[in-house]
């Protein structure tokens, strides 16, 4: 790939944006390729968890300015088409079955929100600032809507994505936006213990949390919530890897995945 980078290591799988001179703008061929990318790594098995990373000053700066200026002249059904790339490819790191983590050294404008919403932790350095920068452009920030929402709540995204306003990370960390803030030089220590953490859970378990998660959030309490959230424990206690965590648990050994 010609935007990117994958490594894959100890069941960590390290996505990395490599367009630092362009702040790791989005255009159609960086969103092809993270779509292609994540569904590929998402299917593996040796693939416990993906850290999706950046080069440079930025995380991602949104949409590349040529890309930009291509759209401009774009009748409504070539934008219909071109936006639907845009949100496949923030669908599919969503529902990525394995959890994404967003390791964010700098920036992040427009676009670039939505990839750090889509992410399930970001632990960002103290140094990045934050801005959904759209009204300003005449645009909204609709195809990354649900998922900053998701992120940062209700209340903060109609103030940042209306007033378009820039912040910092301690804002960021104080909406929920972001899981954690560090120095620069201790976000790689971090990312690797989140990492650790979750490669070392069951990677079975892992993806029908996420799943459950996924479903569960914002949805009204009622019976069929009840009897779905019933439904996943039996599924995974019965389960192999689900009987295997009790008995190495119980046996006071480390379970076969870890192995």
């Amino acid at each position: 790939m010609s935007n990117l980078t994958i490594n894959v290591e100890a069941h960590r799988a390290t996505v990395t944006l490599t367009r630092p001179e362009l702040r790791n703008a989005f255009n159609d061929e960086v969103i092809a390729e993270l779509t292609q990318a994540f569904t590929e790594l998402g299917a593996r098995d040796d693939v416990r968890a993906i850290v999706l990373a950046a080069e440079g000053p930025a995380f991602c700066a949104g949409a590349d300015l040529n890309w930009m200026r291509r759209m401009a002249d774009y009748d409504r059904e070539q934008n219909l088409t071109d936006a639907g790339r845009l949100a496949e490819m923030l669908c599919v790191i969503y529902h990525c079955p394995k959890p994404v983590v967003a390791r964010v050294q700098g920036d992040v404008y427009a676009g670039g929100m939505g990839l750090v919403a889509c992410c399930d932790i970001a632990i960002s350095a103290d140094s990045a600032h934050y801005c959904l920068s759209e009204t300003r452009l005449g645009l909204v920030p609709a195809t990354i809507s649900p998922y900053v929402i998701r992120a940062m709540g209700p209340r903060a995204a109609h103030r940042y994505c209306l007033s378009a306003e820039r912040f910092d990370a301690a804002e960021a960390l104080r909406i929920g936006f972001v899981h954690e803030v560090v120095p620069a030089e201790q976000l790689d220590s971090r990312i690797d213990a989140v990492v650790k953490a979750l490669v070392n859970a069951s990677p079975a378990a892992l993806r029908a949390c996420k799943r459950l998660l996924q479903d569960v959030a914002q949805r009204e309490i009622d019976a069929a919530l009840i009897a779905q959230t019933v439904e996943a424990i039996a599924d995974i206690r019965a389960s192999t890897e689900g009987r295997e965590g009790v008995q190495s648990f119980l046996q006071k050994r480390q379970p076969a995945w870890l192995a």
